[in-house]
Formats: structure tokens, C-alpha cells, sequence
């Protein structure tokens, strides 16, 4: 027997026009990338999204199922596109600015995108490839002045485009199961792959991370959008802060740690999310020069690396402002654990709360974990037992775009994470290292293997095995270990770099080259990396 209640679309629309009906009033203030600070409400916000879904129809053709890639920074126009785009059954697909050209060509072409809306400061990234855009009919300049030269074809201006349009716009019928976003994983063990999130999944995820025990925003919050929203969706904070009443604050391109600072003072913001490599530059900001105001924020959520139990402790120590661990992937949506103190943990010392912070925490309601141990065994929640990382819930990936992989999924319906994990009695889960030795970087994932096979291809070189390596900045940076073709050939450092930058950003490229007879082998001839970082770890790797 079946319950006797609507079938009620779960949407974007559906979180648009809530947060238009109860919040109208509420603010999106947007520091555009040449320092003009841009403030309106989300009523405004609302009306422009649909003069945008017009353009979209009316003026460019969009229809159904299209592709409309964005590439562009953290602004109200970028949250606009949000909306307007998957409002009339579009898919936005947020490109990320920070990868080479041979991946941003290869992600729009294999999303088929039909028009692209770029920020006029990262045109210049677009225009060396538009001619191998197979797709690409128009491009729309955000935040460009009326002179703007560019050699990008087919252009049009963003306000220019909405001016024509009306407000008025009766949204189309979408079923909630229907592809609502697209974001692409970095590709850091091949080719980058899709994640089709759909409007259920997507208004499940923002509901769900805006409860207390997740991210606990409310009306009275002021929230800083710091992570891209070309990473996975801004973690869905553009819908979140929509559900929840929450002003957004939108830096784009002004990141470095004195300007967030600033930007936290003038606006009050009470939270904040960012990978720690932010965290970490802020904090060391704020030690060097003190605000002589004291910071609203209570607290900073970080995800794509760990939360350093040492970062927890200083900024709890020197600001009484509190990180919160989150963990999630692009095919988790991404939030998927979030790590907070419960009442149990009242009695525990400081020490053994922060150990608690720094976990990855436990799963969101809708979502499941659990990790396989070598034997394909599931192990128990003990805190000690290992394997790989699974999970399963309503906003987990079930399947990537255009690919017939199943490599990434189990028989019984699990996303295997690529993660080594434990988890405790309480729930709570901890990462242990990465499965297929993944550096991650500022919260940047880059692939050792895709790095050897590179560096290999140089004709001086034998051999190169990368590992990552501690880094007070950037949590982990790659360092490459090469073996000559002739050791009295040589090869500069700097010879290497600019090789590497032909396919690589420059985040990616080592920041150490060492020179070894020979690479340390498995006994089945794989290059063993436990060994390197035992060498490393031990001062012989020089």
C-alpha cells in the first residue's frame, strides 16, 4: 500500500522560489574581481534568474537538456546562472579555471557545452582553445567593461543579455530525477569524469547540510562562499543559504588572506567554509597583523584536505574561532561527513576533543559509509579495522557521464571511494592515506601516475616514481624521483618545469626534483612507494 501524500518536485525551482517567498529580503554581496563591492537581495536575484531564463530561450537557443558551461568566479551573476540555467530543464555545468587546456578542452567538449558565460579576467584562458571547442556557439562576458577586447568569437554581454528580457516566465515542468548540474572530477587517475547531479539529489544534499548537526546556518547567519563554484557546486551553499535565510557573501577572485580578512570584517561574516590551505593563510594573517576589531566568525568549515588537529588548536587558542571538519568528493555531491562534539564527548579533555574534530566525522542522514577490508569483508566499527571507504545515499554518484566504468562501483549498489578508512564504534570516520597514492595539494587533487608517465616522456629520462610530501602551505606537494637515461647528461630543474607546464597547471608540477640510480621495486617491478617515502622520510632522497 502506498502513502496518500503529493508527488512534490524536489528542484532548484523549488528552492528558488522559497527563498524568494521567505527571504526575499536577504542579501548576496559580491566583491567582483576589480574590487567593486556589489550588494542586492535575493528577491533581486530571483527576478534576474528568470530575465536570464528567458535569454537562455528566447535569445540563445537553450533548450532541454542542453549543456551551459560557466567559467567564472564567486559572484551574484554566477549564482544567477544556478538557477536560471537548471530552471528551464539546462544543465549548468561550472568549469573549473585551474586546469590545462588539454583538460578544459577535453570537459567541454565532453559535455557538448552550447554556450559558455565566462568572467572577463578569465577570458584570456578560454581564447587559446576556443578553436577546439566542437560545441561552443556563443560566449557571454560577465563582469566586462563596454570596451573589452577579446579574441574569443561570437561574444555577447552578460547585462546586455538580460536588459532585453522580461521577469515574467512561467517555469517549465521538470521532473526531479532530471540532470539539474555536471561538475567534473580532476582527473587525477585519467581523463577527468563526469558527475550528473539531478534536481532530487541536489535539494536532498542542501537540505541536508543545512541542518544543526551539518553546517547549522539559520536566517541569522552571514555566510563567506569561499570554495569556487566550480568545485562541486560551491558545496551547495548557493542552495543551502537559499533554504536557510542565510546572506551570502561572494569574493571572487579576492582570496588572499588579507583581503578575506577584510572582507570578514566589513561583512560580519559568522561563517565561512575553505580548503586549510586558506585557513592556514588567514590565520597566519591575523597573527602578523591583528585586526583591532575582533572577527564575528564563530567558525570555518574545511574539506578537500584534513583539518590539522595544530590548525584546530591555534585558531581555538589565538581567535576562539572554531573549525569544523567536513569530507565529501565530487561524486559525493560532495558533502557526504561532517565532524562535530556531541554531548558524549563533554566529559573528554581538550586533547580528545580536538582528536574528535579532526576525524572526518559521521555521515549525513541519507547517507551510508562503511569500509572493505583486503579479504572483501565488511569490517566492523572499531576504530582500529582498515580497508577502503564505501558509500551509498541519495546524493552519491550511481554512475559517471558518457562511461561504461564500473570499476568505481560494487555489485551491491557501493561507490568505492579510493580511500583508506576507519570507522569508530560512534560512526565517526577517519582517513587513513589514499589508495592509489593521490597527492592532494591546497585541496587540489593531481596524479602521480599521470606526472611519471609525463616526466618519462622527456628523452633524457629512464624513470620517475612521485610521491607527495609534507608541506606547511599546501598540506601536500609532489616531489619526483629520476633516474637519468645518461648521468652525465643532465637536465635542469627548470628544463623539467617548463616541460611540464605544457599539460600541467602549475600546482601540479613537483616542487622537488631528486636524482637516484635507480627506483625502488616491488617484487612484481612496480615501482614501491613506500620505500621512496621511507627514504624521504629518513633524510636519503637528495
Amino acid at each position: 500500500m502506498e502513502g496518500l501524500m503529493m508527488n512534490y518536485p524536489l528542484t532548484t525551482n523549488t528552492i528558488l522560489e522559497y527563498g524568494n517567498s521567505v527571504y526575499r529580503h536577504k542579501k548576496i554581496i559580491s566583491y567582483l574581481p576589480d574590487g567593486a563591492r556589489h550588494e542586492y537581495l535575493f528577491g533581486d536575484m530571483y527576478d534576474r534568474s528568470k530575465q536570464l531564463a528567458n535569454a537562455l530561450i528566447h535569445k540563445l537557443g537553450i533548450t532541454k537538456g542542453d549543456m551551459v558551461g560557466t567559467f567564472a568566479w564567486n559572484h551574484g551573476a554566477h549564482v544567477e546562472l544556478y538557477y536560471g540555467i537548471s530552471g528551464i530543464g539546462a544543465i549548468c555545468h561550472p568549469i573549473n579555471i585551474r586546469l590545462s587546456d588539454n583538460q578544459t578542452e577535453y570537459i567541454i567538449n565532453n559535455s557538448e557545452d552550447k554556450v559558455i558565460f565566462v568572467d572577463a579576467t578569465l577570458a584570456h584562458l578560454l581564447e587559446t582553445i576556443a578553436p577546439l571547442l566542437e560545441t561552443v556557439e556563443c560566449y557571454v562576458l560577465l563582469n566586462a567593461p563596454e570596451d573589452f577586447k577579446t579574441t574569443l568569437p561570437n561574444t555577447l554581454h552578460y547585462e546586455d543579455l538580460l536588459a532585453e528580457q522580461s521577469q515574467d516566465i512561467e517555469w517549465p515542468e521538470i521532473n526531479e530525477n532530471d540532470a539539474c548540474c555536471i561538475c567534473y572530477t580532476s582527473g587525477t587517475t585519467g581523463l577527468p569524469k563526469g558527475v550528473l547531479y539531478s534536481h532530487r539529489s541536489t535539494y536532498l544534499h542542501a537540505s541536508a547540510i543545512t541542518a544543526p548537526n551539518a553546517f547549522n546556518f539559520s536566517s541569522r547567519d552571514i555566510v563567506l562562499l569561499i570554495i569556487p563554484q566550480f568545485h562541486v557546486m560551491a558545496w551547495g551553499l548557493p542552495y543551502s543559504c537559499l533554504l536557510s535565510g542565510s546572506d551570502m557573501v561572494m569574493p571572487s577572485s579576492n582570496l588572499k588572506p588579507e583581503e578575506i580578512i577584510a572582507i570578514l570584517l566589513e561583512e560580519k561574516v559568522n561563517k565561512a567554509n575553505g580548503v586549510p590551505t586558506i585557513w592556514l593563510g588567514v590565520y597566519h594573517a591575523l597573527k602578523m597583523n591583528p585586526p583591532k576589531e575582533k572577527l564575528a566568525l564563530e567558525e570555518y568549515l574545511v574539506g578537500g584536505s584534513a583539518l590539522t588537529k595544530s590548525l584546530i588548536k591555534a585558531f581555538d587558542k589565538d581567535f576562539g574561532i572554531k573549525g569544523v571538519q567536513v569530507w565529501g568528493m565530487t561524486e559525493t555531491s560532495p558533502l557526504a561527513t561532517v565532524s562535530r562534539l556531541q554531548p558524549k564527548h563533554d566529559f573528554l579533555s581538550y586533547e580528545e576533543k580536538v582528536a574528535v574534530r579532526a576525524n572526518q566525522g559521521i555521515p549525513l542522514p541519507g547517507v551510508e559509509l562503511r569500509v572493505v577490508a583486503e579479504d572483501g569483508e565488511v569490517a566492523p566499527n572499531d576504530g582500529n579495522s582498515i580497508g577502503e571507504l564505501q558509500t551509498r545515499g541519495a546524493w552519491i554518484v550511481s554512475a559517471y557521464f558518457k562511461t561504461n566504468n564500473h570499476e568505481n562501483f560494487t555489485r551491491d549498489g557501493w561507490f568505492k571511494t579510493g580511500d583508506v578508512s576507519t570507522i569508530n564504534e560512534g560512526g565517526y570516520m577517519e582517513i587513513k592515506d589514499r589508495i592509489k597514492d593521490l597527492i592532494k595539494s591546497g585541496g587540489e587533487w593531481i596524479s602521480s601516475v599521470a606526472l611519471e608517465s609525463a616526466i618519462m616522456a622527456h628523452p633524457k629520462i629512464r624513470e620517475a616514481a612521485v610521491i607527495g610530501i609534507p608541506d606547511d602551505k599546501w598540506v601536500e606537494v609532489p616531489l619526483a624521483a629520476i633516474v637519468l637515461m645518461d648521468e652525465n647528461d643532465k637536465v635542469l630543474e627548470e628544463e623539467l618545469i617548463a616541460f611540464l607546464s605544457r599539460d600541467f597547471v602549475k600546482y601540479q608540477i613537483p616542487k622537488a626534483f631528486v636524482f637516484i640510480n635507480e627506483v625502488p621495486k616491488t617484487s612484481t617491478g612496480k615501482f614501491d612507494k613506500k620505500e621512496i617515502r621511507r627514504l624521504f622520510a629518513e633524510g636519503k632522497l637528495a
